[in-house]
């Protein structure tokens, strides 16, 4: 078996909380699992687009999850070869909303800081 282009990581606040991990941990074992086979489809696939994978803007792109009756959204940076999951949601309109967008910006910021 061939090794992942990428490693994934999840975006530390400053006080050490991994945000996106404890939004997964949150979710329902099929949800997660979902969501595992997504992020590995892209760890080993990258560079990858549409379906699955959207840019949203520079250095800054959405894995596109689909979970039974809903639509998950893991936004993720590229540093290096290592996946860095910003922000993760469900969405629940058709765009994706100006907040959850200002977040991950927010720490794809802190993450260049740091």
């Amino acid at each position: 078996m061939h090794s992942p282009i990428l490693d994934v990581r999840f975006f530390q606040t400053e006080s050490g909380a991994e945000p996106v991990r404890d939004w997964l941990k949150a979710l329902p074992p099929p949800a997660r699992r979902a969501i595992g086979e997504d992020l590995k489809t892209v760890q080993f696939g990258w560079p990858l687009g549409m379906p699955l994978v959207r840019k949203m803007e520079k250095d800054l792109w959405e894995v596109r999850i689909h979970l039974e009756g809903q639509v998950a959204r893991l936004l993720f940076t590229v540093v290096g070869n290592v996946m860095v999951l910003l922000h993760g949601f469900i969405k629940k309109s058709a765009a994706t909303p100006k907040d959850d967008l200002a977040l991950a910006k927010s720490r794809l910021r802190q993450l260049r800081s740091q």
